[in-house]
């Protein structure tokens, strides 16, 4: 029993990590998200991420990214009732062509036993790869 509890810690702390706690890398830019299609790719990828759903995770993922897949696919594994909370992305210049920096503002809660964990939302890395913009990890 204890060493299931020692590996849902691990997996909290990796989340953790994932996700970045860095509550001053979120906020932000703003613009019309309509427009702002890289907000668009990162907050459709951490949505995919959030429920799980394997064929969004892929397809939102940049070739950059392809290597940490099963990483990116198993993250929520573990926790129950993820959800988003609040969600708002702008990308520092919408009107970018090859790449840009995505903030976003809000949380992710799940739970974790009994316990409710939030994981603030940061700032990504959005490229554009043959027309489409995907997810490139976390950035400053």
């Amino acid at each position: 029993m204890q060493f299931n509890h020692m590996k849902r810690a691990q997996t909290l702390l990796l989340l953790i990590l994932l996700l970045g706690c860095l509550s001053a890398c979120a906020g932000g830019g703003g613009g019309d998200t309509a427009d702002d299609r890289p907000a668009i790719a990162v907050e459709d990828y951490l949505t995919a991420k959030v429920s799980g759903n394997a064929e969004a995770i892929r397809a939102g993922l940049c070739a950059e990214m392809e290597a940490v897949l099963e990483r990116e696919l198993r993250t929520f594994e573990s926790v129950s009732n993820a959800a988003i909370e609040g969600m708002s992305c702008a990308s520092d210049d919408p009107a970018a062509t090859t790449e840009t920096a995505v903030r976003c503002t809000g949380q992710i809660v799940a739970l974790y036993g009994t316990e409710e964990t939030t994981f603030p939302l940061a700032a990504y890395r959005a490229v554009n790869e043959d027309g489409e913009w995907k997810w490139c990890g976390e950035t400053e």
